[in-house]
C-alpha cells in the first residue's frame, strides 16, 4: 500500500514512514492510495473479539511492513488495559438508539483506542530501525492526556503536547501534567486549541526544526490514528446485525478525525447510512454543510471542550475525496483559507451533502439531554456524548425506524466534573484506578502563542531527555 498527500506535492511514501512521518512535507495530510474492500470479510466480524477485527481491518494498510503475528500481539496488548471485555460496548438507552462507549481505555476517551495502538506501532518500528523521535500534538483535551499516557517511559519517543491554557478540564488537564516521566512534557498555551494546532502545524513545516528533532505526529493527522478508529465502527454496525440491519452513526465532532475514520470505513464496505455530524456552537462543520461556505470564525469555549475547534484539519482529507482526488484543487482551497479564512466548498458540497448530516446542538440542548436521559433510564452520558444523542434523536425524526442509531460516547462523564454537576446536580466519580489523579503533583510549563518560544522549550524538552546533540 502506498500513500499519496493530499497537495500532491510530497513523495509517496509506505505505511512505517507514513506512521513516523504524520503531516506530509508539501503541509497536506496522507491518504491511501486506493481503498481496500473489506466487505465480504465483514460478515464474519460479529462476535470476534476486538483485538482480531482490529488487525483485520490494519492488515490491508500495513501491506507487508508488520507480520499478521506481530500485529495481533500488538493489538492484543493495546486493548488489554481497557476496562470491560468487549473494549467498545453498546448500551441501549432508547427504542432504536444506541450509545457506542469508547471511553473505557486508560484516559477515558475515545483517543486511546487509536493511541495505545499507535504508541506501540511507533516502538516496534523505531525499534527495527535503530531511531528516536520527538512526537508533537495538539489537544483540545482528550488527545494530550492519552498521548502522554501511551509514550510515557518510551526509551524511543519523547512527547511535547501543547493545550489552550484554561479551555479544558481539570481533570483532563492533570492527565497530562501528573505523569512525572521525563520524556513527556506538558504546555498549556496562552490561546485557543486552534492556536495550538497552528503551532504544531508551522513547526513541522519548518523542515530544517523538524528534521533536526526527527518530529513525528499522533493528533489524526496520522492517516494510523484514522485507520485505527476503523474498528469500532464495523464490531457496532456487526453486533447490532449488520450488514443485514442498517445502521447510522451519530459523531461528535471537532477536527473531523473520528467522522472522517467513518466515511473511510463506508469507503471500505461498512454498511452504513449517512454519517451524522454533531458540533457545538464551533459550528462550522454545520455551516458548511447549510451553507456550502467553510468559514473560521472565533471559538466559543462550551460544556464540550474537545469539541472547541473551528479549524478541523481532518476535512481537507474529505477535500482531497469530494474532489476526486484532485490535488490541485485541495492546495487552491487551503491556500484560499489560510489567506482569507473562508472558502467556498463548490462541487465538493455535493458529496459532503450526501455522505453527511450535520447538526448543532447548543449548551441548552446537551444540558436537556444529560438530564432527560439520566431520569429515563439513569444512564449519565457526557456533554460531548450528549450532543452526538441530540443528533441522533433528531435524525430519527426523518428516517425510517427501522434504522439502529449509533451515538458515539466519547468521553468518560468523570472528565468533566463541573459541567455535569451543574447539569444534574451530581459529581461523577472518577473510577478508583485513577483515585490519586486530583492529589499527584502537576509538572507544566505556560508560554505564550509565539511560535519561537515554543520551538525553543521543545527543543529544551528532547535535550533534556536525550542529551544536547541527541
Amino acid at each position: 500500500m502506498q500513500y499519496i498527500s493530499t497537495r500532491g506535492e510530497a513523495p509517496k511514501l509506505g505505511f512505517e514512514d507514513v506512521l513516523l512521518t504524520g503531516l506530509a512535507r508539501d503541509g497536506g495530510l496522507y491518504m491511501p492510495a486506493t481503498w481496500p474492500d473489506v466487505a465480504s470479510a465483514s460478515r464474519d466480524f460479529a462476535g470476534k473479539p476486538f483485538a482480531e477485527v482490529a488487525v483485520a481491518l490494519l492488515e490491508p494498510f500495513v501491506a507487508g511492513a508488520l507480520s499478521r503475528a506481530d500485529l495481533i500481539v500488538l493489538a492484543r496488548d493495546a486493548y488489554a488495559r481497557f476496562g470491560h471485555p468487549a473494549v467498545t460496548p453498546l448500551h441501549q438507552i432508547d427504542r432504536g438508539l444506541w450509545v457506542l462507549e469508547l471511553f473505557h481505555g486508560p484516559t477515558l476517551a475515545f483517543k486511546d483506542l487509536a493511541m495505545q495502538l499507535l504508541a506501540r506501532l511507533m516502538d516496534r518500528v523505531l525499534a527495527a530501525r535503530s531511531a528516536r523521535v520527538t512526537v508533537l500534538a495538539a489537544t483540545s483535551g482528550d488527545t494530550g492526556g492519552a498521548a502522554i499516557e501511551a509514550f510515557r517511559g518510551s526509551k524511543r519517543v519523547n512527547a511535547v503536547v501543547l493545550f489552550p491554557q484554561g479551555r479544558i478540564s481539570q481533570v483532563q488537564r492533570r492527565m497530562m501534567t501528573t505523569a512525572a516521566e521525563a520524556n513527556v512534557n506538558a504546555l498549556a498555551i496562552e490561546g485557543t486549541f486552534d492556536d495550538c494546532q497552528a503551532l504544531v502545524k508551522a513547526m513541522f513545516n519548518d523542515l530544517a526544526f523538524r528534521d533536526r528533532l526527527q518530529l513525528a505526529a499522533v493528533n489524526s493527522i496520522n492517516w494510523a490514528r484514522i485507520v485505527a478508529q476503523l474498528t469500532y465502527y464495523f464490531v457496532a454496525a456487526a453486533a447490532l446485525g449488520g450488514p443485514a440491519r442498517r445502521v447510522a452513526f451519530s459523531v461528535p465532532t471537532g477536527n473531523f478525525g473520528d467522522v472522517f475514520a467513518g466515511y473511510a470505513a463506508k469507503a471500505m464496505g461498512l454498511a452504513a447510512e449517512r454519517l451524522i455530524i454533531a458540533t457545538n456552537e464551533n459550528d462550522i462543520l454545520q455551516r458548511a454543510w447549510s451553507t456550502g461556505i467553510y468559514a473560521l470564525a472565533d471559538v466559543v469555549a462550551t460544556s464540550s471542550p474537545s469539541m472547541d475547534i473551528q479549524v478541523s484539519s481532518n476535512f481537507e482529507r474529505f477535500l482531497f475525496e469530494a474532489a476526486n482526488r484532485d490535488a490541485a484543487f485541495v492546495r487552491g482551497k487551503m491556500h484560499g483559507l489560510q489567506q482569507s479564512r473562508s472558502i467556498g466548498l463548490g462541487e465538493a458540497s455535493v458529496p459532503y451533502r450526501e455522505a453527511f448530516i450535520a447538526e448543532r446542538v447548543d449548551q441548552a440542548a446537551v444540558g436537556e439531554c444529560i438530564r432527560r436521559v439520566k431520569a429515563e433510564s439513569g444512564y449519565l452520558l457526557d456533554p460531548h456524548s450528549a450532543c452526538a444523542v441530540v443528533a441522533a434523536r433528531r435524525t430519527q425524526t426523518t428516517q425510517s425506524q427501522s434504522v439502529a442509531h449509533i451515538a458515539l460516547a466519547t468521553a468518560h462523564p468523570a472528565k468533566f466534573p463541573d459541567a455535569i454537576e451543574a447539569i444534574v446536580g451530581q459529581r461523577p466519580a472518577l473510577p478508583t484506578r485513577l483515585a490519586s489523579l486530583q492529589t499527584d503533583p502537576e509538572r507544566l510549563t505556560t508560554l505564550p502563542n509565539d511560535l519561537g518560544v515554543v520551538q525553543r522549550f521543545v527543543e529544551r524538552c528532547v535535550d533534556a531527555a536525550w542529551g544536547p546533540g541527541r
